[in-house]
């Protein structure tokens, strides 16, 4: 058994056995504790001189009939794959560690931990995969126990239709985004789910996709990717959801299993269609300025701390669109850095909000203010937490959003494109984000103090152990982004990158 295979293995593996009777919290942290320790260990012995091409390959051959594409379980990564996992290892420990303890959870333990292991499993299987039917559906694995979560654990009196209406929404995306799949294969010889070789097939030239269907496959792919992921207009599932998602399902959803999207769009979307991203490209460049303008304005408005933290999360996968679509290196090395960045940024947030809704049973920000005085180490985290997601220099999210505007105008020639002019209305983004990140932390945290509010005991080392573990990931990689970037160098350098004008 080869270390991913470990690693994609423990959780689900951890999951079945809580599920058997096994003491729910301490195997869920082993478990992800011991899944994270591989990732890392893999991360050291990655070999950051190969050139693109996917390492700790593993490949077990399940079934071959005669027209039909041969269906492998096979694992394999490259550094944009080994970067995502090292994100879903540090969110999954800080989200079990940050989970309630078994004889506080009204309902099933067992299933509220299992259900967070199947989410972390899920998200590390779909990134490891080489196979493309396996990606699916390691994806889909991670979607069940997220709509699970929600009606059972959530809050609020919605929480059920919450539940069905992004089952609902997630499933028609999953639809849309299985018949863009199914298309690409067939149109690419039918014979494999093979990643490696679909690519390879679509860049050579007398194989590849015809430029009229190309472009039919990357806006099926571009719509069933995009409703996973939060692209506007696809986008209205996901603030209610994590508004009254339990504490780590908001953190493992939004931080993790999100990006799942944008990690497709990457792998697959792109490369195996690739003149039809370009022509695209204008298409999607409106698209992700209404995530960075439209949602953004629309965050400001929020009332509640969650849903506007829901929205924030929304807004900036807009910046990661931009940076996948910039087709240069450093967009994309920008990009990926950020999917990273906001990953823990709204993880973190996620935890703090649910460290004040368990201490003050509300997140309405007008219930709510001068908290700093009675909780300054919640205060003073949130502030960090606040700073990282508005872009502060520092953090991971300043360096990765630097370099996707940098690659947006690498190729600037003196006459201003839609990409460039894009990226010029994008820059206000940063603006809005520290609008409406200053103004809840204010409003929460500073003024005068609510006294109608109880006296909550304040935050133990138990309760700040992972929200500080996700901290230093951000502030680490925000000092030295080459912890992370010298992983991705060699995958993007690898790609077959469209020029954006």
């Amino acid at each position: 058994m080869t270390i991913l295979e470990i690693i994609v293995l423990l959780p689900i593996l951890a999951a079945v056995v809580i599920a058997l009777g096994s003491p729910a919290r301490i195997t869920a942290l082993l478990a992800s504790g011991l899944a994270a320790a591989a990732t890392f260990v893999t991360a050291l012995r990655f070999n950051l001189n190969a050139e693109g091409g996917f390492q700790e390959t593993s490949s077990h051959p399940l079934l071959s009939i005669e027209g039909f594409p041969d269906l492998s379980l096979s694992f394999g990564i490259d550094g944009i794959s080994l970067v995502l996992m090292i994100l879903t290892v540090l969110v999954l420990v800080a989200a079990i560690w940050a989970a309630p303890a078994e004889n506080s959870i009204k309902g099933s333990a067992r299933i509220y931990y299992a259900s967070c292991l199947l989410i972390g499993g899920g998200a590390l299987g779909a990134f490891c995969s080489t196979d493309l039917f396996f990606l699916y559906a390691f994806h889909e694995l991670a979607l069940i126990p997220t709509f699970l979560m929600i009606g059972l654990f959530g809050t609020g009196e919605n929480r059920v239709r919450t539940a069905w209406t992004i089952t609902i929404y997630l499933g028609i995306g999953s639809i849309i985004l299985l018949i863009g799949l199914i298309m690409a294969v067939v149109h690419l010889g039918g014979n494999t789910f093979n990643i490696a070789d679909l690519v390879a097939t679509a860049n050579s030239s007398d194989n590849a996709i015809a430029p009229e269907m190309q472009n039919w496959i990357y806006l099926i792919l571009i719509v069933g990717f995009g409703i996973l992921v939060s692209l506007f207009p696809f986008h209205s599932w996901a603030p209610p959801a994590y508004a009254q998602a339990p504490t780590p399902v908001s953190m493992l959803h939004a931080g993790v299993l999100k990006k799942f999207g944008l990690y497709g769009i990457i792998r697959i979307a792109q490369p195996l269609a690739p003149q039809g991203a370009e022509t695209m490209l204008n298409l999607v460049l409106v698209l992700l300025l209404g995530n960075i303008l439209y949602i953004g304005l629309v965050t400001i408005a929020q009332k509640n701390l969650n849903r506007m933290l829901g929205y924030s999360s929304v807004m900036h996968m807009g910046y990661v669109f931009l940076g996948v679509v910039s087709g240069t290196a450093i967009g994309m090395n920008g990009a990926v850095l950020l999917m990273f960045a906001h990953g823990i940024s709204i993880a973190l947030l996620f935890a703090l909000t649910g460290s004040l809704k368990s201490r003050y049973g509300t997140l309405e920000i007008s219930e709510l203010g001068g908290i700093a005085k009675s909780l300054p180490g919640l205060g003073l985290l949130f502030g960090f937490a606040a700073f990282a997601a508005a872009g502060l220099p520092g953090f991971a999210n300043f360096a990765a959003e630097i370099l996707i505007f940098f690659g947006a105008f690498q190729k600037f020639d003196g006459n201003i494109g839609w990409l460039q002019w894009t990226t010029i209305l994008a820059l206000w983004g940063v603006v809005i984000s520290a609008v409406y990140m200053l103004r809840a932390y204010r409003n929460v945290f500073k003024g005068p103090e609510n006294l109608a509010l109880p006296t909550v005991a304040k935050m133990g080392w138990q309760e700040k152990a992972p929200i500080l573990l996700l901290l230093v990931s951000l502030m680490a990689v925000g000092f030295v982004p080459e912890l992370l970037v010298k992983y991705l160098r060699p995958a993007v350098d690898a790609m077959n990158l469209f020029v954006g004008k």
